[in-house]
């Protein structure tokens, strides 16, 4: 292909060719602009810059924009500058592709895995718990059964942190009729707050590993159901919702997943279980109708919250509702989170949801907040 002069890289090159297309000669362009000739010479050469001033004169004689003669001047700066730069390190390409598939800055920040370029890969691999591409895509594909898609690669994370944790725990072998004694031991728990310190030893002496993980930003998890093997489920919670009334919801949740035996073959992931989601209409899919109507009959009794409801609305005062817990033998806070499910008045009453994590972290294998949960040899910061 023939060169002409817009089809130059530097801008010498785009001067040589333009004298050339105009039958100019080196001594022609010197006298034409009023300088020397060897000013000339080492342009066209690229041994001198063309600088803002050249580059309008060179626009009048090759009928051109000035600024294309800079633009191709600062282009041939700029490759030299690149030759002289130190190349980066070959890691950064894979960094950078993990990062974008992976909440690594995050599982780095809570010490899940080290800032440790090289072996990047190699510790998501292990953190993930099988090759790294195939376990993203079968895992994500299975394992969201509360919405559409696949779970997020942050709740993909907080969900194999929990199957860490779970897997070291020690837990009797589980049966289902040690679970129906459970779920009678922790209704019993419901009246105070403070009881809720008793759930994971409950659980355990069940053989239902308990995890609490602090959600990653945005996964906006609430709890989730596996199984290691056919004898050890697991239950995993967020407290997204440091509440008394959502901790019992989820929990009930969670239990009535592992009582159904769901999650054998693939995780339940519970994401915003809030609103519809925590209903039981058409648009819920089957098995969370049934875990969510479990656990709104475990907190309070629907017939009776329906009836409550039906005689004291709109009028619902704070003395209506502490005598009613006390009837129902549960915590004020659980009958108001209730009231506000099904009024959708999630203001209402907010001074009776106490906080919860303080009192069963002490009892429970909790990671997040400030603390890394050890995992023995499988501990990938080791």
């Amino acid at each position: 292909m023939e060169s002409t002069p817009h089809s130059a890289e530097t801008a010498g090159d785009f001067i040589r060719l333009a004298m050339e297309a105009k039958g100019l000669t080196q001594k022609d362009l010197a006298f034409v602009l009023g300088v020397p000739p060897q000013l000339v010479s080492m342009l066209v050469t690229s041994k001198r810059n063309v600088s803002a001033e050249l580059s309008k004169a060179l626009a009048l004689v090759f009928d051109v924009p000035a600024e294309l003669l800079l633009s191709l001047q600062k282009a041939t700066e700029l490759r030299e500058q690149l030759k002289r730069a130190k190349d980066p390190d070959p890691s950064v390409a894979r960094k950078a592709r993990l990062v974008s598939s992976f909440p690594v800055r995050e599982m780095v920040k809570r010490g899940w895995i080290r800032d440790d370029p090289p072996s990047l890969e190699q510790q998501i691999t292990k953190f993930f718990g099988s090759p790294l591409w195939a376990e993203k895509g079968t895992f994500a594909h299975a394992a969201y059964k509360s919405g559409s898609g696949g779970p997020t690669s942050e709740q993909l994370a907080w969900l194999c942190r929990v199957r860490q944790l779970a897997a070291d725990m020690l837990a009797a072998p589980f049966d289902d009729l040690s679970l129906g004694r459970a779920l009678a031991r922790l209704e019993k728990l419901l009246l105070s707050a403070e009881e809720i310190r008793h759930v994971p030893r409950v659980l355990a002496e069940c053989g239902i590993r308990f995890v609490v993980v602090e959600q990653l930003p945005g996964a906006k998890i609430d709890g989730a159901c596996f199984w290691l093997n056919d004898r050890a489920p697991v239950v995993g919670m967020s407290l997204r919702y440091d509440r008394i009334d959502n901790f019992w919801f989820v929990l009930r949740h969670e239990l009535e997943h592992v009582r159904l035996r769901h999650g054998v073959s693939a995780p339940m992931l519970d994401a915003e279980l809030e609103g519809e989601k925590a209903g039981t209409g058409d648009a819920v899919v089957e098995e969370e109708r049934l875990a969510n109507a479990a656990a709104a009959q475990f907190c309070v009794p629907q017939d009776k919250l329906a009836n409550f409801i039906a005689r004291k609305s709109p009028f619902l005062s704070e003395r209506n509702i502490i005598a009613f817990a006390r009837t129902m033998n549960v915590h004020s806070g659980i009958v108001a989170g209730q009231l506000q499910r099904h009024t959708g008045r999630y203001d209402l009453f907010r001074k009776h949801q106490v906080k919860v994590r303080s009192i069963v972290a002490p009892s429970a294998t909790v990671d997040g907040w400030g603390d890394v949960a050890q995992i023995g040899d499988l501990d990938v910061t080791a």
